[in-house]
């Protein structure tokens, strides 16, 4: 058994933890980008994509000239930990054609990990919550859009009134 299916086996006997991903694209099909994305997301071991919200075009951010983005964020369970939720984002960026070549460039697509239930997190590639984004509309915006909750728990606690 790999380290891998190890800790995946543990993990699953855990509860899933819920957690919010911003995922943007301005490059080609867009749309289509976000839909493979997310698909990929929910086809993944460990991981169920719970909601989406609505699209939201937003100008892009930088010194890079390029097209207005097309932005979501989705609610996401899950029995990985932080870093194995970021490392299958990674991979399905790098799967879906993303080459990170530009600070601020365009992409084929960008999903990042905002939230990781009610845990914080400050590793050198990881720090939970995201810490822009309270900055950013195109992620507050579509995640007030599908989060319903006061603040983020794990699936089986009860949600407090």
């Amino acid at each position: 058994m790999t380290l891998h299916q190890t800790n995946l086996a543990a993990a699953e006997s855990a509860a899933p933890t819920r957690c919010a991903l911003g995922l943007g694209s301005n490059i080609g099909d867009t749309a289509a980008h976000l839909k493979k994305a997310l698909d990929q997301l929910d086809a993944s071991e460990g991981i169920t994509v719970v909601a989406r919200s609505s699209d939201y075009s937003t100008p892009p951010w930088g010194p890079v000239p390029q097209d207005d983005y097309r932005n979501i964020c989705a609610v996401v369970d899950t029995i990985l930990s932080p870093q194995d939720l970021l490392a299958r984002c990674l991979a399905i960026e790098i799967e879906l054609g993303r080459v990170r070549d530009i600070r601020w460039g365009p992409r084929i697509i960008d999903i990042d990990v905002l939230i990781y239930g009610t845990r914080s997190v400050n590793e050198s590639d990881l720090e939970l919550p995201h810490p822009r984004m309270g900055d950013r509309a195109f992620v507050l915006i579509p995640l007030a859009e599908i989060c319903r909750m006061r603040r983020w728990r794990t699936v089986r606690q009860p949600q407090k009134p």
